[in-house]
């Protein structure tokens, strides 16, 4: 897992935008066209978010009151499958994971192939197009509580968002790749670690606010707009959100190379991102880096599960303040790669967070059942977390060819995505077979090794 080369640190470059050569957020923030990215990435990421929410809370106050609450069919096939639907709360997320499972497909299927388009496409276009159909898709949820026929159970409504899920997460496919790849167009090389800092900090920003203040602020809406006399308030939300985007982006002045009519087929261009990863050491190593810590950090999500349970102040059902907790130490080792990153070689920063990972992970496993360690750890985690991905994701961008760089984010996604999903499955059967410790000590050997082959200790 070979990064890039370890090298003391350049200096500060003046820009027509920068004159005075500095670092950090706020010089990434004196860029106007990054700004109007950076927003449409907010209200982007929001909505992506409350989309999840709202799904979930159709189910939870419409869907189940016309399906009969999980009965009949729905009932005997989960019986058939050893589910247990006995109470309204397992049913409900028995639903929630359709809405889950069509919204990861896509994700783990198309990315590569929406990379290839967006290399093919003007950026700005795919990102504002992608943005204002699903603006256009999320208007047609309030005609899937229209009464009408049960299939295999279960209201036709709830097939239509299932459906609808599926359509949104497809156009998303097409949005990830071009607004990565629109990044390094859009900040000068000795800006970018800064940039993505940005980018990391607003992306668990979004997931975590979008999950804690989904559901109150849809509520809000719906007695906001029944006080007004219009029922339906809550959809407002997503055309909303998706609209903002839309129109922060169709802002942008992207300045991108004119592409001549594509001479190849789809698969051989995914072949050419291919080899980028063949060619170019330093890409291939930061995609390692990428798809090793969204996999230990997938195990996490399973791990939360046992940590909170051995906690008596919270409980299983209290396991995303854990995840929480990471998502703030995430932020914070974001915001200070912004400001000082620059300062130490990237093969230096990704060995330290990979090493913060494997201490985080072995105290874990012996301060089991603390709140507060078991909190702080969290938190550490997170910043390990940001210590790796970053650095990461800047050599992506910065040693990707500019006509190679939305398949290689494609396939980025693709890996991504597999990587978040096979664990999930893995640690869960781990912990069943070999216990909580044993896991947890067995991840951080995989962090270890990974930071001993980065070799920190050698100058180059």
């Amino acid at each position: 897992m070979s990064g890039p080369s370890l090298s003391s640190p350049e200096p500060a470059l003046p820009t027509s935008s920068n004159p005075e050569g500095k670092r950090g957020i706020q010089a990434v923030m004196a860029l106007g066209d990054f700004r109007k990215l950076w927003l449409g990435q907010i209200f982007s990421q929001l909505a992506d978010k409350f989309y999840i929410v709202l799904m979930v809370f159709l189910i939870d106050q419409h869907l189940l009151v016309m399906g009969g609450g999980g009965t009949g069919v729905l009932a005997d096939m989960a019986s058939d499958y050893g589910l247990d639907i006995s109470t309204r709360t397992k049913v409900i997320t028995l639903l929630a994971t359709g809405i889950f499972v069509a919204n990861t497909i896509p994700a783990m299927v198309l990315g590569t192939l929406a990379g290839v388009w967006a290399d093919r496409w003007p950026k700005r276009r795919v990102m504002v197009a992608s943005n204002a159909l699903r603006a256009l898709l999320v208007v047609f949820a309030p005609l899937f509580l229209l009464p009408g026929p049960l299939w295999l159970g279960l209201p036709w409504g709830y097939w239509g968002l299932v459906g609808m899920t599926f359509l949104e997460s497809i156009l998303t496919q097409f949005f990830a790749p071009s607004e990565q790849a629109a990044i390094p167009v859009l900040v000068p090389n000795q800006h970018l670690l800064a940039a993505n800092s940005l980018y990391q900090a607003t992306s668990m920003g979004a997931t975590i606010l979008g999950f804690a203040l989904g559901e109150p602020i849809l509520r809000a809406l719906h007695h906001l707009f029944a006080f007004a006399g219009i029922d339906g308030g809550e959809f407002v939300l997503l055309p909303l959100c998706y609209g903002l985007a839309a129109l922060s982006l169709a802002r942008l002045s992207l300045r991108e190379t004119p592409k001549p009519p594509p001479t190849t087929s789809v698969w051989a261009e995914i072949g050419e991102g291919l080899q980028v990863l063949r060619e170019v050491p330093s890409v291939r190593g930061a995609m390692l880096h990428l798809v090793l810590l969204y996999s230990l950090l997938a195990a996490l999500y399973v791990l939360a599960l046992q940590l909170a349970a051995l906690i008596s102040s919270l409980g299983p059902s209290g396991f995303g303040a854990l995840l929480a907790m990471s998502g703030v130490g995430l932020a914070i080792g974001a915001i200070v790669i912004a400001q000082m990153g620059h300062q130490f070689s990237r093969r230096r920063l990704t060995a330290s967070g990979l090493g913060t990972i494997t201490f985080t992970l072995v105290l874990l496993s012996q301060l089991r059942g603390s709140l507060i360690f078991t909190l702080a750890l969290c938190g550490i985690l997170g910043i390990g977390a940001a210590l790796v991905a970053i650095p990461a994701q800047t050599t992506i961008q910065e040693e990707t060819p500019e006509a190679e760089r939305g398949r290689v984010f494609g396939l980025q996604n693709n890996l991504i995505n597999i990587a978040l999903s096979l664990p999930l499955v893995l640690a869960g059967t781990l912990v069943s077979s070999l216990g909580l410790k044993p896991v947890l000590l067995l991840l951080a050997g995989l962090a270890l090794i990974a930071a001993l082959l980065e070799k920190p200790w050698q100058r180059c």
